[in-house]
């Protein structure tokens, strides 16, 4: 082994489809990078399983830059790993020691049913997002930003709750498993702004039933959403979307 590198042992739950019982089977890797990515270690064991004819381990990933938000993993009990602010292609092998255990899981949701292994199934988000995530009105050429004045407060928290990448670490760390943070963040993205006003009152309604409707539990306020989402989504997003809700219901 060259000076610096791992020998690990992971856990990997292994599930060959959302009908079948999974389990967790374990699996050494040596010589490992702490440079690597986490993906980049799924990589060389996946490479080793090939080889000796095993199936490899099927797992969400496309743009590895943090960006797509597919890379799902529940790494030693948190969503996206040990480190705070990143997503799991985000997480490099040096946040683990030599001879460490790694136990890796699919988002825990029943909402987010699991296909096969690590990989589940999160079109639930975008059902609820084609409930209302979106503005209709035909907006032509883009104004010039004077033309259309919004207090900078306002932009700052509708561009920080459009942050949001859709992954599901708020879902997958929550014990009620709710999709209350990601359905805020595509609520107060649109409230915040003159463009969302026009259909605020449908938006906020049909988004919460729909979410509803895909089993989604209740909001435990407890935060753990907030300090597991690799974008740093606030809570505020939740009172105010709670607000549009309640506006929304009073206009009826």
């Amino acid at each position: 082994m060259s000076h610096g590198n791992m020998n690990l042992t992971l856990k990997i739950w292994r599930q060959n489809s959302g009908k079948e019982q999974g389990q967790l089977v374990t699996y050494p890797v040596k010589d490992i990078s702490p440079d690597m990515s986490f993906l980049e270690m799924f990589d060389v064991l996946n490479e080793q399983l090939v080889s000796k004819n095993e199936n490899p381990i099927v797992f969400d990933h496309d743009c590895r830059e943090g960006i797509c938000g597919m890379c799902s993993m529940v790494i030693n009990g948190r969503a996206h790993g040990p480190k705070t602010g990143i997503t799991t292609c985000q997480l490099h092998m040096r946040s683990f020691k030599d001879g460490d255990t790694i136990v890796v899981e699919p988002w825990r949701a029943q909402a987010f049913p699991v296909i096969k292994d690590l990989t589940v199934d999160r079109t639930a988000f975008e059902r609820i997002q084609s409930k209302g995530g979106f503005v209709s009105v035909n907006t032509g050429t883009a104004q010039d930003a004077n033309c259309l004045p919004i207090p900078k407060d306002d932009a700052d928290a509708s561009f920080n709750a459009a942050a949001c990448i859709g992954c599901g670490a708020c879902v997958a760390t929550c014990k009620n498993a709710s999709a209350m943070l990601f359905v805020a963040a595509k609520v107060s993205q649109f409230a915040l702004l003159p463009q969302g006003k026009i259909e605020a009152t449908a938006r906020v309604k049909n988004m919460v039933a729909q979410m509803d409707l895909e089993g989604f539990g209740s909001c435990t306020n407890t935060g753990a959403c907030e300090i597991e989402c690799p974008k740093g989504i606030s809570l505020e997003n939740i009172a105010r979307m709670n607000r549009e809700y309640l506006v929304a219901n009073c206009k009826d």
